[in-house]
């Protein structure tokens, strides 16, 4: 079993764990009732605080979607003054302007808490080395993490994003113990470490992977390329909450997360009502943050789909459990009247093994209706003979698991471009002659 950063917390009785957070959401009201925020002060019109007396009652609170954060643009969501702010992240908006959000000095402490638990749930221990490859700057990830290991009493190594070979050489040489980027930058680097022979001359055996979407058959190709030992586990977070460290997967429990509650309140909703959903049905997940002090949300509406998984996790944690992420509510693509999402179109373009880590889904917007095409690489040039046997099979796993046609197109092994810096975008539109692949 994982060592823990936090047992008295991380294995709290669920009633008391309860009372702690009826008890700071209480403390977190009554400074947002007192704030002289405009934006504050219109959120709560017409809530009666005062009969928000426990965690339960959380369901009178208002939810918070993300254009607030564009709305109020940059600094009108805080519930502190500026003068008290130790730092700004921000993610990239769509509109233009990014998301920003605070943090005081408190939420910095925090927020190493978390990814500290998060760090040691995924098997670091003080004194081990971790080798951070999220992207450090405004983006919460590299900086996250690396005060996580800090406080945790590892080493961590900033290498941020790029240069898969000196960061290889860079692990090699201080005997790196963590892994810590995306899922597509680790077997990036996996890939490049057995093409160079250098695989056995690692001593990396945990990747802390999040930032992107990713399946089980993801984890499979990265843990293969990686060895035996190698766990590759999952880690959950948004800028608008913290950052990374919201909930964090184990290798004893393999397939839910848990969520840190006594920091942040998850709920499952509707995502068309706002009802919660029975426990154990998919719907997007809603996230209070009971401790941030610059910048809280009440109810925030992620638009990720998850499930409450009530069985208790193997590695001996209460907090509560959400299922590994299926996809967001607006990810999914409608593609001649079915709902698709491109996590399922992973899973079963994955779960094939003559299919490589190295694949594209193409929405082709040339017709009148769209088309659904996907390039996927070989995961062996040896099966290249078998080129189309492997395409036909691989096609007709799609229609059956996402119930349109999609065509299928296969490539060389390393033919297909790679991504060394940032998230990796796996959906494409096509709507002239030039193909995203070639």
């Amino acid at each position: 079993m994982t060592t823990m950063f936090q047992p008295e917390i991380e294995t709290m009785d669920p009633d008391e764990k309860a009372r702690l957070q009826g008890a700071r959401l209480r403390s977190l009201l009554d400074r947002l009732a007192a704030s002289e925020s405009p934006y504050w002060r219109d959120k709560l019109r017409g809530v009666d605080v005062e009969k928000v007396r426990s965690i339960e009652d959380i369901r009178r609170l208002p939810f918070t979607w993300k254009r607030e954060f564009r709305d109020t643009y940059p600094y009108g969501m805080l519930a502190v003054s500026r003068a008290e702010l130790v730092r700004v992240h921000a993610s990239s908006g769509t509109s233009g302007k990014p998301t920003v959000v605070g943090y005081t000095a408190r939420d910095v402490e925090i927020f190493a808490e978390v990814c500290a638990r998060a760090v040691a749930i995924a098997g670091g221990r003080p004194g081990h080395v971790v080798h951070v490859a999220y992207g450090y700057g405004l983006f919460t990830g590299g900086l996250g993490l690396h005060y996580g290991v800090e406080r945790l009493g590892a080493t961590a190594v900033p290498a941020s994003g790029g240069n898969p070979g000196f960061q290889l050489t860079l692990m090699e040489d201080l005997a790196a113990d963590g892994l810590a980027c995306t899922p597509s930058f680790a077997l990036l680097l996996g890939e490049r470490a057995l093409e160079a022979g250098m695989r056995d001359r690692l001593s990396v055996r945990y990747g802390i992977l999040g930032a992107e979407p990713w399946s089980e058959g993801m984890r499979h190709r990265i843990e293969e390329v990686w060895g035996d030992g190698f766990q590759a586990v999952d880690i959950y977070g948004l800028s608008e909450v913290i950052g990374p460290g919201v909930a964090m997967e184990s290798p004893e429990a393999k397939g839910a997360l848990s969520v840190f509650d006594d920091h942040f309140y998850p709920e499952i909703v509707d995502p068309e009502t706002g009802d919660p959903v029975p426990d154990g049905e998919v719907g997007e997940l809603v996230l209070t943050t009971l401790t941030k002090e610059a910048q809280p949300v009440l109810r925030y509406r992620t638009r990720d789909l998850t499930r409450f998984v009530d069985e208790p996790g193997a590695d001996g944690r209460t907090f509560r459990r959400i299922a590994r992420l299926m996809g967001r509510v607006d990810d999914m693509l409608i593609i001649r009247g079915i709902n698709v999402f491109p996590r399922e179109v992973e899973t079963a373009l994955l779960e094939d093994e003559a299919i490589g880590g190295q694949y594209g889904i193409i929405v082709d917007r040339r017709t009148t209706l769209p088309e659904l095409r996907v390039v996927a690489e070989l995961a062996d040039p040896r099966l290249v003979p078998h080129k189309e046997e492997i395409r036909a099979r691989v096609a007709r796993t799609l229609l059956e698991r996402v119930r349109i046609r999609v065509e299928v197109d296969l490539r060389d092994p390393g033919s297909l471009p790679r991504q060394e810096v940032g998230k990796a975008r796996r959906v494409f539109e096509q709507t002239g002659d030039e193909s995203p692949f070639g």
